[in-house]
């Protein structure tokens, strides 16, 4: 679902996609929006499948983490029981791209003056401070 390119006045919405939303929570835990199929005219498209996302939030020391994931259902009921293994699922998937984002940074090697020169200083960025003129070698 990736935003269309180009003027606001080319963006239109896909009347062949739509859903309406609805969200249900327990005042607790999170919620769940269920997403129905919809025609042009708003009447339910039964040709497509419903669909499930669970939100939450979780804390962490940098304040509260924000995770949204799909849930395979075929309703409301069933969504409610598979959130806690979606949450899981999804909590993988994030700790597995924090990993990758770690590993990729760690293979950084910074060169302290070695990048562009003549783009003028920033007050504080000397050399191995990501300063201008630091070469960043991945």
């Amino acid at each position: 679902m990736s935003p269309q390119r180009g003027q606001p006045e080319d963006m239109n919405l896909n009347d062949q996609n739509l859903y309406l939303e609805e969200v249900f929570t327990d005042l607790e835990v999170g919620s769940i929006r269920r997403l129905t199929p919809v025609k042009a005219d708003g009447t339910t498209d039964p040709s497509r499948p419903l669909r499930f996302l669970g939100q939450t939030q979780l804390m962490t020391r940098a304040g509260p983490l924000p995770i949204e994931m799909p849930i395979e259902a075929s309703s409301l009921q069933d969504a409610c029981a598979k959130f806690g293994a979606a949450l899981e699922a999804a909590m993988q998937r994030l700790a597995a791209q924090i990993e990758r984002q770690q590993i990729e940074q760690s293979r950084q090697i910074v060169v302290p003056g070695a990048g562009l020169s003549g783009m003028g200083g920033i007050p504080g960025a000397g050399p191995g401070r990501g300063g201008p003129n630091d070469l960043i070698i991945r």
